[in-house]
């Protein structure tokens, strides 16, 4: 056991970090704060409201501005939204900056918000920053807002560390973890298996164009981000073997998982990282998708298959050689390369230097 540390853990205000998870995002923060918890650590969130009681989250935003007839209707008001994200870290940071945050040895910023990164030096304990995306306009301000950014940088993987280069220097790759427990090895069947948020980029009409071109059933499963894109290139693709399960919670979509014979992953953008690929791998799922973004440093031959990016013919060609390959051998590397105590173990070794 080591020294329990104090850690301020900052989430999206944007989604609760709850079951059925929003994305990956959310997902990342409940399980990075839960296995900090089991570690021993005083961990605090502070999230959207609605997070998941069992973590004891201080709900974001902080207090909600109230403004003036007059500024609501300034020409360069911002959408509500954007505006209660911003104050609710700006209120967040400026409390961190007096003596409520001397509380804490270690930030640990997992929000995609500019201002942890821009009023980090206005704290006293040590900041940490994930990157979960590429670049941002906003982001890349904050970083060089100052002549030396006080933030240590993490990146979820090497490609993303690539891409945020220009700007950010020395990021660690701490790729993010899927529990085996709670992923646990399932033992495949026939149908294949697509989830995560249904949005265009994503690609999934792509998956269910190539799993039709196979003839075997294809679950969909998440939640719809782009209602138009769904009902105008996914709905039309639905049948009697092309389903859509809904958004599910982690023990359906579990059972769901590891009961397929391979996960289609069907990027249309470069992904940062790729947390379904870590899940699936820890269900014993292979998973068959496109080469893009860091999908290939997961991913080896001996437990997934990569088709050139938005070629639906070659990946349709590849599923049935995906299904045959050895489902422990996909378990034993999410839980070698991105598990849950991966992830851990690497934080819990940079919070520990950087209190020291």
């Amino acid at each position: 056991m080591t020294d329990s540390l104090r850690i301020a853990l900052i989430a999206s205000a944007r989604f609760p970090i709850s079951e059925p998870f929003a994305g990956g995002l959310e997902a990342h923060t409940w399980s990075l704060a839960r296995a900090l918890k089991a570690r021993g650590h005083r961990v605090e969130l502070f999230a959207a409201p609605g997070s998941d009681p069992g973590l004891a989250a201080t709900e974001l935003p902080v207090h909600r501005p109230s403004l003036s007839a007059a500024a609501r209707s300034d020409v360069s008001m911002p959408d509500k939204r954007w505006f209660d994200e911003h104050h609710a870290y700006l209120r967040l940071m400026l409390d961190l900056s007096r003596a409520e945050g001397e509380r804490f040895d270690i930030i640990h910023n997992n929000s995609l918000h500019y201002l942890p990164v821009a009023m980090a030096a206005a704290v006293r304990a040590p900041v940490v920053t994930t990157l979960h995306t590429p670049p941002t306009p906003w982001l890349e301000s904050a970083i060089q807002a100052t002549d030396r950014c006080p933030v240590t940088f993490t990146a979820v993987s090497q490609h993303t560390v690539s891409a945020w280069h220009p700007t950010v220097s020395g990021a660690r790759v701490i790729r993010n973890g899927a529990d085996p427990a709670l992923w646990p090895e399932g033992p495949g069947g026939r149908h294949l298996v697509w989830f995560g948020r249904i949005v265009p980029e994503k690609g999934t009409h792509l998956a269910a164009e190539a799993a039709r071109k196979t003839g075997r059933p294809l679950r969909l499963a998440g939640p719809i981000g782009d209602a138009d894109y769904f009902a105008t290139q996914v709905a039309p693709l639905l049948d009697e073997n092309i389903t859509y399960v809904g958004h599910l919670g982690q023990n359906d979509l579990a059972r769901l998982v590891g009961g397929a014979a391979a996960a289609l992953v069907t990027p249309r953008w470069d992904e940062p990282y790729g947390l379904v690929v870590a899940e699936a791998l820890s269900c014993g799922t292979p998973v068959c998708g496109f080469d893009r973004g860091a999908l290939g440093e997961i991913l080896t031959p001996e437990c997934g298959l990569l088709a050139p990016p938005d070629d639906v013919s070659t990946l349709a060609d590849l599923i049935e050689p995906a299904t045959q390959l050895d489902r422990r051998a996909a378990r034993e590397r999410a839980q070698r390369f991105c598990s849950v105590d991966v992830m851990t173990d690497s934080y819990i070794s940079l919070y520990q230097e950087l209190a020291t």
